[in-house]
């Protein structure tokens, strides 16, 4: 038996916030049975209605993906262009991604069919980092790069300050290869960030999720997220939450 709310949120509805607004709102029923207090406990056997639509209890999975680059991070895509969830033709659970990343940006994604976990890994106060190796256009300055550091004021607003390392500079090229270490998820961020500081990105990679890496996988691959990472992963998330 669980939480009527977790349910919700593994089925991928909501998060298990917003689920418990939708239940004080009364749009959940069990079993026919509108629901309108929290606390209430189901099992696998119970319908489960959310605005008249029956929801599908499963399973949780967790993956770990190398999303190739030219690959959308969404379960649909309307021009036709190859998913994330295309890379998984033998798993049955309705899973999606836990964020996004680029279509021309590569590296690691989780997947999912549990939506409080997702919440929680891509909600900016979990402070969940995520290191990224990019390959810029000129060769930043120590300056350039403390600007990141201290956070750059975007059109959607202030980022957070970022951990940045220089890797190596191509002056023949004029290229140059920069780490860095965000815990936020705005739309194309680390891209603009380069970009304001006058830095194009030619070529981006997400590394590490947390302490979460690609190793053992090629593009295109995915492996089973184990007991003991999802865990860490929640426990990252609350110490997260708890220290703000």
């Amino acid at each position: 038996m669980e939480r009527l709310q977790k349910v919700i949120a593994h089925a991928g509805i909501a998060s298990r916030r917003k689920a418990e607004e939708l239940i004080k709102q009364g749009k959940v029923t069990v079993n026919g049975k509108v629901i309108t207090e929290l606390g209430v406990k189901v099992s696998s056997k119970d319908k489960i209605e959310v605005n008249g639509i029956k929801i599908e209890q499963e399973e949780p999975v967790y993956y770990l993906l190398y999303k190739p680059r030219g690959v959308v991070s969404t379960v649909n895509d309307d021009k036709n262009r190859k998913t994330v969830i295309d890379l998984f033709p033998n798993v049955e659970s309705r899973i999606y991604p836990v964020g996004r990343l680029d279509y021309d940006t590569s590296g690691l994604l989780l997947m999912t069919n549990d939506g409080e976990f997702a919440n929680l890994i891509t909600h900016p106060k979990y402070q969940i980092d995520k290191t990224y190796v990019a390959k810029v256009k000129g060769i930043p300055t120590r300056e350039d790069l403390k600007k990141l550091q201290r956070g750059v004021k975007l059109e959607d607003g202030l980022t957070e300050p970022a951990q940045v390392k220089f890797l190596s500079g191509d002056r023949k090229k004029g290229t140059a290869i920069i780490e860095i270490t965000i815990h936020e998820g705005k739309n194309r961020q680390v891209r603009r960030m380069f970009e304001h500081i006058g830095y194009p990105v030619m070529k981006l990679k997400r590394e590490r999720l947390a302490f979460l890496t690609l190793q053992g996988l090629n593009a295109g691959e995915h492996r089973p997220l184990t007991p003991h990472e999802i865990k860490r992963l929640l426990a990252l998330a609350n110490n997260g939450s708890a220290n703000l």
